[in-house]
């Protein structure tokens, strides 16, 4: 059977409009996260070298998923702010195994991951609701059960989320 080129046109032109109405109809983030000197961070890269594209793309990893993750834990027209102000990943580059290893990253207990921050939680007139500083860290982490395990960052990612859920709502919305 053949279709017009007309139709497969129009059947086009209204995928496209679907899959933009789709995309619009994200909920917008609560969570706004920054990076204070992250140049200075204990260990945020994927190498021994620790070059600015591999911390870069860690971080930017961890904002993306701290944005999202925020949705379900801080209630509309609340916003928070948070500063990451130190990241140590799980794991360490251990360049003395063998030139093979050189940037693989081993996973130890002695090597638990640790996220410094300060936050800020306002309502929607801009009055402050909550405040302060933590330190993320799970001596643990080997013992926990995770979901995703490939993700390189699930071990940060938990932090992350543990934090979202115990500093701001025992159970999660929706």
């Amino acid at each position: 059977m053949k279709i017009p080129r007309i139709t497969l046109s129009v059947f086009a032109g209204l995928l496209t409009i679907v899959g933009l109405q789709a995309a619009g109809s994200k909920p917008a983030l609560r969570a706004e996260v920054t990076f204070s000197n992250p140049e200075k961070f204990t260990d945020a890269a994927d190498d021994q070298r620790g070059s600015d594209f591999g911390r870069d793309a860690n971080l930017q990893e961890l904002k993306n998923h701290l944005e999202e993750r925020a949705n379900n834990y801080i209630p509309e027209g609340q916003k928070l702010q948070v500063t990451v102000t130190d990241v140590d990943l799980a794991g360490e580059i251990e360049p003395w195994r063998s030139p093979n290893l050189r940037d693989a990253r081993i996973i130890k207990d002695i090597y638990s991951p640790r996220i410094q921050l300060s936050f800020k939680l306002t309502d929607a007139s801009g009055a402050v609701v909550k405040e302060g500083t933590r330190t993320l860290s799970d001596q643990t982490f080997l013992m926990n059960i995770y979901p995703n395990r490939s993700d390189p960052r699930v071990y940060e990612k938990a932090l992350i989320d543990n934090w979202l859920r115990s500093e701001f709502n025992a159970k999660k919305k929706k």
